[in-house]
Protein backbone atom coordinates (compact mmCIF):
# COMPACT_ATOMS: atom_id res chain seq x y z
CA UNK A 1 0.00 0.00 0.00
CA UNK A 2 1.47 3.60 -0.96
CA UNK A 3 -0.40 6.52 0.95
CA UNK A 4 3.15 8.85 -0.17
CA UNK A 5 3.57 7.61 -3.80
CA UNK A 6 6.00 10.45 -4.88
CA UNK A 7 6.93 14.41 -4.27
CA UNK A 8 7.64 17.04 -6.79
CA UNK A 9 9.14 20.75 -6.70
CA UNK A 10 6.71 23.48 -5.71
CA UNK A 11 7.66 26.46 -7.06
CA UNK A 12 4.93 28.43 -5.48
CA UNK A 13 7.25 30.01 -2.78
CA UNK A 14 10.14 30.29 -5.08
CA UNK A 15 13.38 28.84 -4.16
CA UNK A 16 15.52 28.79 -1.01
CA UNK A 17 17.54 32.21 0.03
CA UNK A 18 20.55 32.03 -1.81
CA UNK A 19 23.28 30.71 0.57
CA UNK A 20 21.25 28.35 2.04
CA UNK A 21 22.46 24.71 2.28
CA UNK A 22 19.05 24.10 0.70
CA UNK A 23 20.27 24.29 -2.61
CA UNK A 24 23.20 22.54 -2.20
CA UNK A 25 20.96 19.12 -1.25
CA UNK A 26 20.86 16.47 -4.41
CA UNK A 27 17.58 16.02 -3.54
CA UNK A 28 16.77 20.19 -4.51
CA UNK A 29 19.26 19.19 -7.15
CA UNK A 30 16.68 16.49 -8.40
CA UNK A 31 13.65 18.26 -8.25
CA UNK A 32 15.14 21.30 -9.87
CA UNK A 33 15.79 19.18 -12.97
CA UNK A 34 12.09 18.69 -13.09
CA UNK A 35 11.95 14.90 -11.98
CA UNK A 36 9.85 14.07 -9.28
CA UNK A 37 11.20 11.51 -5.94
CA UNK A 38 9.30 8.37 -6.45
CA UNK A 39 8.17 5.96 -3.37
CA UNK A 40 7.46 2.79 -5.20
CA UNK A 41 7.47 -0.23 -2.88
CA UNK A 42 6.13 -0.33 0.84
CA UNK A 43 9.51 -0.28 1.97
CA UNK A 44 11.62 2.73 1.19
CA UNK A 45 15.46 3.44 2.69
CA UNK A 46 16.69 7.06 2.27
CA UNK A 47 21.09 6.28 2.46
CA UNK A 48 23.55 8.84 1.89
CA UNK A 49 26.41 10.10 3.63
CA UNK A 50 26.13 12.44 6.65
CA UNK A 51 24.89 16.18 5.35
CA UNK A 52 23.25 14.90 2.37
CA UNK A 53 20.22 15.27 3.06
CA UNK A 54 18.00 12.42 3.69
CA UNK A 55 16.83 13.54 7.28
CA UNK A 56 15.73 17.09 6.06
CA UNK A 57 13.81 15.35 3.31
CA UNK A 58 12.16 13.31 5.78
CA UNK A 59 11.35 15.91 7.95
CA UNK A 60 9.78 17.97 5.39
CA UNK A 61 7.90 14.11 4.07
CA UNK A 62 6.39 14.18 8.22
CA UNK A 63 5.24 18.20 7.72
CA UNK A 64 3.54 17.38 4.81
CA UNK A 65 1.68 14.34 5.78
CA UNK A 66 0.44 16.68 8.92
CA UNK A 67 3.17 15.04 11.47
CA UNK A 68 4.58 17.24 13.99
CA UNK A 69 8.16 18.00 13.12
CA UNK A 70 9.90 16.88 16.27
CA UNK A 71 7.81 13.42 15.93
CA UNK A 72 4.75 11.67 17.26
CA UNK A 73 1.33 11.15 15.16
CA UNK A 74 -0.87 13.31 13.67
CA UNK A 75 -1.99 14.87 17.31
CA UNK A 76 1.07 15.43 18.83
CA UNK A 77 1.22 19.00 19.29
CA UNK A 78 4.76 20.38 21.38
CA UNK A 79 7.78 22.39 19.99
CA UNK A 80 11.37 22.07 21.91
CA UNK A 81 12.91 23.87 19.67
CA UNK A 82 11.52 25.18 16.52
CA UNK A 83 14.37 24.42 14.24
CA UNK A 84 12.86 22.40 11.31
CA UNK A 85 13.85 23.18 7.56
CA UNK A 86 11.49 24.87 5.19
CA UNK A 87 12.43 22.31 2.94
CA UNK A 88 8.38 21.19 3.21
CA UNK A 89 7.59 24.61 1.53
CA UNK A 90 9.31 23.56 -1.85
CA UNK A 91 7.72 20.54 -2.61
CA UNK A 92 4.19 19.42 -3.01
CA UNK A 93 3.06 15.58 -2.47
CA UNK A 94 1.15 13.69 -4.18
CA UNK A 95 -0.84 11.15 -2.02
CA UNK A 96 -2.23 7.62 -2.78
CA UNK A 97 -5.55 6.79 -3.01
CA UNK A 98 -6.21 5.37 0.22
CA UNK A 99 -5.68 7.36 3.50
CA UNK A 100 -3.51 6.15 6.04
CA UNK A 101 -5.38 4.61 9.33
CA UNK A 102 -2.97 4.93 11.36
CA UNK A 103 0.96 6.82 11.28
CA UNK A 104 4.25 7.99 13.04
CA UNK A 105 7.11 9.75 13.14
CA UNK A 106 9.44 8.36 14.01
CA UNK A 107 12.88 10.96 15.01
CA UNK A 108 15.85 9.28 17.31
CA UNK A 109 17.35 13.18 17.19
CA UNK A 110 14.20 14.06 19.55
CA UNK A 111 13.10 10.64 20.74
CA UNK A 112 13.54 11.68 24.59
CA UNK A 113 10.61 15.21 23.53
CA UNK A 114 8.50 12.84 22.26
CA UNK A 115 8.56 10.21 25.28
CA UNK A 116 8.20 13.31 27.35
CA UNK A 117 5.04 14.30 25.63
CA UNK A 118 4.07 11.33 25.95
CA UNK A 119 4.38 11.36 29.60
CA UNK A 120 2.18 14.20 30.11
CA UNK A 121 -0.98 14.10 27.42
CA UNK A 122 -0.94 10.30 26.50
CA UNK A 123 -2.46 7.35 27.42
CA UNK A 124 0.45 4.55 27.77
CA UNK A 125 -1.55 1.71 28.00
CA UNK A 126 -1.12 2.69 23.64
CA UNK A 127 2.47 2.32 24.24
CA UNK A 128 2.71 -0.75 26.22
CA UNK A 129 1.85 0.72 29.57
CA UNK A 130 5.16 1.85 30.90
CA UNK A 131 6.74 5.48 30.28
CA UNK A 132 9.68 5.63 27.89
CA UNK A 133 11.97 7.28 30.46
CA UNK A 134 11.86 4.01 32.37
CA UNK A 135 13.31 1.80 29.53
CA UNK A 136 16.42 2.11 27.62
CA UNK A 137 16.92 3.78 24.28
CA UNK A 138 16.60 0.40 22.44
CA UNK A 139 14.23 -1.12 24.49
CA UNK A 140 11.52 2.23 24.33
CA UNK A 141 12.01 2.67 20.27
CA UNK A 142 11.20 -0.94 19.95
CA UNK A 143 8.36 -0.63 22.33
CA UNK A 144 7.15 2.30 20.25
CA UNK A 145 7.19 0.35 17.07
CA UNK A 146 5.62 -2.73 18.87
CA UNK A 147 2.93 -1.34 20.51
CA UNK A 148 1.68 2.01 18.71
CA UNK A 149 2.47 0.78 14.97
CA UNK A 150 -1.00 -0.99 14.62
CA UNK A 151 -0.64 -1.53 10.75
CA UNK A 152 -2.22 0.17 7.42
CA UNK A 153 -0.42 3.11 7.93
CA UNK A 154 2.67 5.61 6.70
CA UNK A 155 5.56 5.32 8.78
CA UNK A 156 8.66 7.35 9.05
CA UNK A 157 11.47 6.49 10.69
CA UNK A 158 14.74 8.44 10.94
CA UNK A 159 18.01 6.25 11.47
CA UNK A 160 16.56 4.30 14.26
CA UNK A 161 19.70 2.46 14.38
CA UNK A 162 20.68 4.49 16.53
CA UNK A 163 19.47 3.33 19.57
CA UNK A 164 19.88 -0.80 18.33
CA UNK A 165 22.10 -3.23 19.01
CA UNK A 166 22.68 -5.85 15.81
CA UNK A 167 20.32 -8.32 17.81
CA UNK A 168 18.03 -5.09 17.89
CA UNK A 169 17.88 -4.64 14.35
CA UNK A 170 17.40 -7.86 13.12
CA UNK A 171 14.14 -7.70 15.35
CA UNK A 172 12.90 -4.25 13.90
CA UNK A 173 13.48 -6.09 10.98
CA UNK A 174 10.66 -8.22 10.99
CA UNK A 175 8.56 -5.50 12.79
CA UNK A 176 9.27 -3.66 9.33
CA UNK A 177 8.29 -6.95 7.63
CA UNK A 178 5.03 -7.51 9.43
CA UNK A 179 4.02 -3.63 9.08
CA UNK A 180 4.18 -4.02 4.95
CA UNK A 181 2.30 -7.21 5.32
CA UNK A 182 -0.21 -5.47 7.36
CA UNK A 183 -0.92 -3.06 4.19
CA UNK A 184 1.76 -0.18 5.78
CA UNK A 185 4.20 2.21 3.77
CA UNK A 186 7.46 2.74 5.47
CA UNK A 187 10.08 5.50 5.15
CA UNK A 188 13.32 4.97 6.52
CA UNK A 189 16.04 7.35 6.40
CA UNK A 190 19.62 4.94 7.67
CA UNK A 191 23.05 3.70 7.61
CA UNK A 192 22.78 0.59 8.25
CA UNK A 193 22.89 -2.10 6.37
CA UNK A 194 21.48 -4.93 8.59
CA UNK A 195 18.21 -2.89 7.83
CA UNK A 196 18.78 -2.14 4.17
CA UNK A 197 18.66 -5.73 3.47
CA UNK A 198 15.33 -5.79 3.66
CA UNK A 199 14.21 -7.77 0.50
CA UNK A 200 11.63 -6.13 -1.74
CA UNK A 201 12.80 -2.79 -0.30
CA UNK A 202 13.84 0.17 -2.83
CA UNK A 203 17.21 1.85 -1.51
CA UNK A 204 17.40 6.07 -2.54
CA UNK A 205 20.87 6.68 -2.79
CA UNK A 206 21.12 10.40 -2.13
CA UNK A 207 24.46 11.50 -3.65
CA UNK A 208 26.66 14.27 -5.59
CA UNK A 209 24.38 13.40 -8.65
CA UNK A 210 21.21 13.19 -7.34
CA UNK A 211 19.22 10.76 -6.00
CA UNK A 212 18.49 7.52 -7.47
CA UNK A 213 17.90 4.04 -6.96
CA UNK A 214 20.75 1.95 -5.98
CA UNK A 215 21.10 -2.22 -5.59
CA UNK A 216 21.76 -2.97 -1.92
CA UNK A 217 25.03 -4.57 -2.71
CA UNK A 218 25.98 -1.59 -4.04
CA UNK A 219 25.73 0.80 -1.30
CA UNK A 220 28.88 2.20 0.27
CA UNK A 221 27.71 0.96 3.20
CA UNK A 222 27.50 -2.36 2.65
CA UNK A 223 31.00 -2.88 1.01
CA UNK A 224 32.83 -0.81 3.68
CA UNK A 225 31.20 -3.10 5.99
CA UNK A 226 31.83 -6.15 4.25
CA UNK A 227 35.36 -5.31 3.53
CA UNK A 228 36.30 -4.54 7.06
CA UNK A 229 34.64 -7.61 8.38
CA UNK A 230 36.40 -9.59 5.73
CA UNK A 231 39.66 -7.98 7.32
CA UNK A 232 40.12 -5.97 10.12
CA UNK A 233 43.22 -6.08 10.46
CA UNK A 234 44.26 -5.01 7.12
CA UNK A 235 41.69 -2.30 7.18
CA UNK A 236 42.83 -0.88 10.88
CA UNK A 237 46.44 -1.24 9.14
CA UNK A 238 45.79 0.80 6.92
CA UNK A 239 43.69 3.43 8.72
CA UNK A 240 45.71 3.89 11.75
CA UNK A 241 49.09 3.28 10.31
CA UNK A 242 48.61 5.24 7.01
Amino acid sequence: MLYLQSVFRNYEYGSPEAGSYLNGLPLMRHLDAGKPLEFRKPVTFLAGENGSGKSTLLEALAVLMGFNPEGGSRDFRFSTRDSHSELYRYLTPVRGEAYPADGFFLRAESFYNTATYLDANSDLRRYGGRSFHEQSHGEAFLALVDHRFTGCGLYLMDEPEAALSPQRLLSLLVDIHDLAERESQLIIATHSPILMAYPGAEILWFGEDGVRPVAYKDTEHYRITRDFLNAPERMLKYLLEE
